[in-house]
């Protein structure tokens, strides 16, 4: 085995991110430009008011024009428009940045959906910078914002790990990885022939734990699957250093393997760097407005001397996200954070760190609603929300993402699972509460109710929002579908809308749910399934804007999934539409700012299939209220609003008057089975 030329060194440190981050950072000091504008504080509602709607898109599902690039279709002019007369305010584009892996001198394709960043320069697969650049403009052009990602907590097996095992100056920093002297390699199993690296078992993880080499076992195993994941600890085979010595070692990996994560607290500082650098680059040469920090909330791992290391809601990734979301601000961003952990971790990662959250918190609970028609659940949920403080106005509230419909329940099974909750007239454990949820959607969103959804290992089911649809209604068979039953999956996905969109902060949507798209076939994606990621079913390629009817993949190579609607461009042709209708509901909710609303009240109520949410709108503007009945039954049922002035109430959507509220506040609701009404008191404030 030989040591590594100074040429081929020298060529890993010019393609590495530390590298030019740091010649990145050097355009800043000394400069008065960050120092303009407030960054202490998270500002929910200043992110949100330049972009309340999103379109969240996915490159590796986009159809593109024949020969044409990703990104040239994500800022194309029929696009636009189409997106622009829906309402949408913001793109996020998803990664877009090279990601994968090196070896060599060649590049390894990406193992999680590009995001297993590499680089700060854009994939070549997906496009080249100037066509970054020219869809910032075209957003721009359109009033919209560009919205872009950046991972604090890993990379991908690129040029900066590749120096980290060469230990290399101070690489080896970046990352949560540790020598192992040669004396103790008998722990280590060999690596298989054609890999760089092999997964420890727990016992070996143990053993090195006791001989005060890493941190051991963490509190839980994302993406577990036996035989692939069993730990987040992975060993590398022999490796020549810079310095002629071969190594082997041990380092960490939250999720993938091919995700090694970094180490927020070593004594260079390279990963805040890293990331920093990488967050103005996105900001000052890719033209974003907002970043997403995905996984941010797993920068800090300690020993501890009994049970599993402390992984999770560690006050390092408060810090660390305080320094980054702060970063960010002083130079003209926002941020946002999608953090599938306790809602106690989503509160205090907020205070000063990422403006806005992925609203993780309601998001299981408003699918429980629809599968059981039972909004208990989901009212116990939205109430959690205020109870730790958090302003429902700082929740990004969205349909279907890239990711599985997660149903983890992270809140109930850690810090809370003894804690005591009243659910169906029992007071149940947090644990056993999540337990029974759990078994619900499961047995109603998988199996044999619901054949095309796959569990995705232990976190939740790979599904579109258009197959959670299906399972409600209980459609079993796909191909059975018929425009009756379209009519019937795009009312209730029009229910979700307004559970999502009729609320103070971001609603954000899918391609996938612009189309009604239904999941693949898990023969289709076969190849990419075979370490267990089911997720794939559900990423289905889409074209949004009929930029080429006849291809059947995107130009990532996924097979087109199947569209209920049709294209966004074609139904904005037909006005009853699932577009049209998102259209309308979205004008409201522009015409009366209900982004910018306050949330006072999720009443009880008698039905089981009924929701009530009561808004204060801004600028004395009234009450806004939205009952969505979630269930097969027609619903009537008289509510009280205590503290809200009498007045004539308003159907905004259908503009019609729909009674009043009368002066010992109560209000009859009359609803039809999965209908959704957005109304008005028309009285100019609360008394209370």
């Amino acid at each position: 085995m030989s040591t590594p030329d100074d040429t081929y060194l020298q060529w890993l440190v010019s393609q590495s991110m530390l590298y030019n981050a740091r010649q990145r950072a050097r355009l800043y000091a000394g400069q008065a430009r960050l120092w303009q504008r407030p960054y202490a504080q998270a500002r929910p509602r200043d992110a949100s008011a330049i972009a309340s709607v999103w379109f969240t898109a996915y490159p590796a599902a986009i159809i593109t024009r024949e020969g044409g690039s990703v990104l040239q279709a994500m800022g194309d002019e029929r696009l636009w428009s189409a997106l622009s007369e829906l309402g949408v305010q913001g793109i996020h584009n998803g990664p877009t940045k090279r990601s994968g892996g090196l070896r060599g001198r060649e590049y390894t394709p990406t193992i999680d959906g590009n995001f297993d960043r590499i680089s700060l320069s854009i994939d070549p697969g997906l496009g080249a910078e100037e066509e970054m650049l020219q869809l910032s403009r075209m957003a721009a052009a359109h009033n919209a914002v560009v919205i872009d990602d950046i991972i604090p907590a890993h990379t991908g097996k690129g040029p900066d790990f590749r120096l980290a095992e060469m230990a290399y100056e101070d690489y080896p920093g970046l990352y949560h990885m540790v020598e192992i002297r040669e004396e103790d390699w008998e722990l280590l199993p060999e690596v298989p022939e054609g890999r760089d690296s092999v997964n420890l078992l727990p016992g070996v993880v143990d053993r090195l734990k006791d001989k005060h080499y890493i941190v051991g076992q963490l509190q839980r195993v994302i993406f577990f699957e036996p035989g692939v994941k069993e730990t987040d600890w992975s060993a590398t085979a022999p490796v020549a250093g810079a310095d002629g010595k071969v190594r082997r070692w041990v380092y960490l990996h939250y999720f993938k393997e091919g995700q090694p994560s970094l180490n927020w607290l070593d004594p260079t500082f390279a990963a805040q760097q890293l990331i920093i650098g990488d967050a103005l680059h996105a900001i000052d040469v890719t033209g974003a407005r907002v970043l997403r920090l995905d996984a941010n909330g797993f920068l800090g791992v300690e020993r501890r001397a009994e049970g599993t290391a402390w992984s999770e809601g560690h006050p390092l990734s408060v810090t660390g996200n305080q320094l980054l979301a702060g970063a960010i601000r002083k130079a003209g961003g926002f941020s946002f954070q999608e953090l599938n952990l306790t809602i106690d971790d989503i509160a205090a990662m907020s205070h000063g760190g990422a403006d806005l959250s992925y609203d993780f918190i309601t998001r299981p609970a408003y699918h429980h609603a629809l599968l059981t028609g039972d909004t208990e659940f989901l009212r116990l949920m939205m109430r959690e929300v205020h109870a730790f403080g958090i302003d429902p106005a700082s929740l990004i509230h969205a349909l279907q993402n890239h990711d599985e419909l997660t149903l983890e329940l992270v809140h109930f099974w850690t810090l809370h699972a003894y804690d005591q909750y009243h659910y169906h007239g029992q007071t149940l454990p947090g644990g056993i509460l999540r337990e029974h949820i759990r078994e619900e959607m499961y047995e109603r969103l998988t199996g044999e109710h619901a054949p095309y959804n796959l569990k995705f290992v232990t976190n939740g089911v790979a599904c579109t929002t258009a197959s959670v649809i299906t399972a409600a209604l209980g459609i079993r068979d796909l191909d059975a579908i018929g425009p009756a039953e379209i009519e019937q999956i795009q009312r209730l996905h029009v229910l979700l809308v307004m559970f999502n969109a009729m609320q103070p902060g971001v609603f954000a949507l899918s391609g996938w749910d612009l189309v009604g798209a239904l999941p693949l076939a898990p023969e289709q994606v076969e190849h990419l399934m075979r370490d267990g990621d089911t997720r794939w079913i559900h990423r289905g390629a889409y074209d949004l804007a009929d930029l080429d009817p006849e291809a059947e993949t995107s130009a990532e190579g996924l097979p087109k999934a199947r569209a209920l609607y049709g294209s966004l461009a074609s139904q904005l042709q037909n006005p009853g539409s699932f577009a049209c209708q998102l259209k309308r509901i979205l004008s409201v909710r522009r015409a009366y700012d209900i982004a910018a609303s306050r949330q006072v009240a999720i009443p009880d109520v008698q039905a089981p299939g009924l929701l009530v949410m009561v808004h204060e709108l801004p600028a004395d503007k009234g009450v806004q209220i939205t009952a969505l009945n979630f269930s097969a039954e027609p619903i009537s049922e008289t509510i009280c609003l205590p503290g809200v002035a009498p007045g004539p109430v308003v159907d905004i959507i259908n503009e019609r008057v729909e009674g009043d509220l009368s002066e010992d506040c109560q209000m009859t609701l009359n609803l039809d089975p999965y209908e959704g009404l957005a109304l008005r008191v028309v009285s100019t404030a609360l008394v209370m």
